[in-house]
């Protein structure tokens, strides 16, 4: 009987010593941690939704969606440009003006005949304007180059589209901190490139040249630099691959014409 219980007592003490050698063999089962997914973009306001305060000038209609010129020009800057930047020149041009008789005045009969000193109308009234112009020469599936009678005009008054397209990236990029660079029609009916520190353009008293702006670029750094950071010149090349030159175009012929 001891015999019996000894040989029990020691093929249990074998199958505890098995179970713990079964358990040094196992692979330790490590758990494998769910994909973080991506934050989604933020959700994009819609332009149209956008209003100036009450006065005489009214935000114009921004032709396209803020994605529309992406990956030239990014959404968010769009964005932040048109519901922000330009919204704050048209409520302020709108203060500046009110119980004056700038009121009954277009735009271009304000900066035509601004005094110099109007700093305020000089700021939001440029400002105002300068955007108009840069929204309405801008589109999606666009760039190129022009046609018809502005294409003979360049040739003619720069000797190619490609010598125009130097002169008007080096007047964009040497414009010393905030302004624009211009493709102006001037008073003899020639066109000419052009750049103008802050928000003043050539339609303003005293500028160095001085005509009818058909085309515009904004160098500003709100324009650009969420996407570019400091390179100003990858900006501007990205720029002509958004112009609308059947837009500009137009402006040429009406000014022109005039």
């Amino acid at each position: 009987m001891k015999k019996v219980k000894i040989f029990f007592s020691a093929l249990a003490v074998f199958a505890a010593l098995q179970s713990c050698k079964d358990k040094d063999n196992l692979e330790e089962v490590v758990a494998t941690p769910e994909p973080q997914k991506e934050a989604a973009a933020p959700a994009l306001g819609n332009p149209d939704e956008v209003k100036a305060e009450a006065g005489p000038f009214q935000l114009i209609k921004l032709p396209y969606a803020y994605d529309a010129l992406a990956p030239n020009i990014d959404a968010k800057t769009m964005e932040l440009h048109y519901s922000k930047h330009y919204k704050k020149y048209t409520d302020e041009l709108n203060k500046a003006i009110k119980g004056t008789d700038l009121e009954k005045k277009t735009i271009e009969e304000i900066l035509a005949t601004l005094a110099p000193d109007n700093k305020a109308v000089r700021n939001n009234g440029g400002g105002y304007y300068n955007h108009g112009l840069f929204w309405e020469i801008m589109g999606p599936n666009a760039g190129g180059t022009p046609k018809g009678a502005l294409a003979d005009a360049i040739t003619k008054d720069f000797g190619s589209f490609d010598a125009f397209k130097t002169q008007f990236t080096e007047a964009a990029t040497k414009q010393f901190g905030s302004g624009w660079a211009w493709l102006v029609v001037d008073k003899t009916g020639k066109l000419v490139v052009a750049s103008t520190a802050n928000q003043d353009n050539p339609l303003m008293p005293g500028q160095a040249v001085s005509g009818k702006p058909v085309l515009a670029l904004d160098v500003w750094e709100h324009a650009y630099y969420l996407n570019y950071q400091n390179k100003r010149p990858d900006y501007i090349t990205a720029f002509y691959n958004v112009i609308n030159w059947d837009a500009v175009s137009k402006k040429y012929e009406v000014a022109i014409a005039k």
